[in-house]
């Protein structure tokens, strides 16, 4: 059993979270999110308009189906995906070797608080539905921002908070009161599924993130797209030319 200890730091209790639902991580996604993590990614990939021979670095790649996505669109370039989770990346690993991508596609063990490259390094740099897990988001969006290349993407897909008050009421009943008790039911993780609704607590809504962006973290531009009556946002940043 998972046991919250408050004097844990966030980075730690995340960790043991991910690495302790790695095996049932994609299957419950497909459950908790009705599938739509799948036409969001989807929507998110027709927006960034990936092409031939760009090179993508996505940080907290997980079990890596939206790295395989990116590499796919990329055909030529490099691809990496990056996690803290040992676990999720060998999950990851089964699927690019399954589709013949290992060569194309480099799954590195790392933490997104301080990435390993160079400045002005990558076209594309991602981030799926783990901003809100870091220890300090800013940080994270700092350092995706200046592994960019001039002129590049910064992308973050991630869970929001709808803005529909009716719509709202349902949701949260869902995402506080269901889902946690659909994760004790489904594969015995009570508190691991306990822990996605109060992650969203503290974070910023789609608008919020969207100004600090612009004016902490100074992107030259950033477009904002809610869906799904904004259960979750896309934010696709563009570093200026420096």
């Amino acid at each position: 059993m998972l046991v919250i200890d408050k004097e844990r730091s966030k980075e730690q209790f995340v960790h043991q979270v991910f690495e302790s639902i790695a095996d049932d991580y994609d299957r419950m996604n497909s459950i908790l999110s009705l599938r739509r993590h799948k036409a969001w990614r989807k929507f998110t990939m027709k927006k960034m308009g990936v092409k031939k021979g760009d090179t993508v670095l996505d940080v907290c790649c997980g079990t890596c189906d939206w790295t395989i996505a990116l590499s796919q669109a990329s055909e030529t370039g490099r691809v990496v995906g990056l996690d803290f989770s040992q676990k999720r990346l060998e999950v990851g690993r089964k699927k690019v070797d399954r589709l013949g991508l290992s060569q194309r596609i480099e799954l590195v063990h790392g933490n997104a608080m301080n990435l390993p490259y160079p400045d002005h390094t990558f076209d594309h740099v991602t981030i799926g539905f783990a901003l809100r897990n870091v220890p300090d988001f800013v940080q994270v969006l700092r350092e995706m921002k200046r592994v960019a290349k001039p002129g590049g993407q910064v992308v973050s897909l991630e869970l929001s908070k709808p803005t529909w008050p009716i719509f709202r009421t349902v949701y949260y009943l869902y995402f506080e009161r269901i889902l946690p008790l659909l994760g004790k039911w489904l594969v015995n993780r009570y508190q691991q599924y306990q822990w996605l609704p109060k992650s969203l607590e503290d974070f910023p809504d789609y608008r919020q993130l969207s100004q600090m962006m612009l004016e902490e973290i100074g992107f030259a531009k950033v477009k904002v797209y809610p869906l799904t009556g904004g259960i979750t946002a896309l934010h696709i940043a563009r570093k200026g030319d420096e």
